[in-house]
Parts: structure tokens; sequence; C-alpha cells
């Protein structure tokens, strides 16, 4: 199996921890934003289910620029090979 070497960056990072504190952000982003933080360091990759969450989120118009964000960080920290 190949390993994805891609980690989260600092500032989607810092979206990451801002939208877990936000008592307004939507369930998604906070799954998205956890994601997110879980492949800062480390050798975690992005599973199946996730990849298809952050798939659904970025073909909707229904999300706000900022969970696009975590959603295109989590996918692009997906392995290729799926």
């Amino acid at each position: 199996m190949s390993i994805n070497t891609k980690k989260t960056s600092s500032r989607i990072g810092k979206l990451a921890a801002e939208t877990l504190q936000d008592s307004n952000s939507s369930k998604i982003a906070k799954s998205l934003a956890a994601s997110a933080l879980s492949q800062r360091s480390g050798d975690k990759q992005t599973g199946a289910m996730m990849e298809e969450v952050a798939s659904k989120v970025l073909k909707s118009d229904r999300y706000a620029s900022e969970t696009k964000e975590l959603a295109a960080s989590v996918l692009s920290q997906s392995l290729k090979s799926r």
C-alpha cells in the first residue's frame, strides 16, 4: 500500500482548530476539521469514508468556503490508488 506523505498546513490547521471551537460550525465542518488536524503530523491519511464526505462537500453549493477548504485539504491527503 502506498503512503501519502502530505501533511496539513499550518494555515489549514489553524482553520481546523477554529472550526472545532466554533459552536456554530456544522457537524460536517467539525468532522473535516478533526480529520485535517489528525493529519497535521504523523503518518495518518484520509480514510475512504472521509474521502466520500469531502467529495460531496466540494460538489455542493450548500457549504461555506471554509468548509470547502477543509474538504479540499482532507481530500488532497487521501490515497491516490483509491
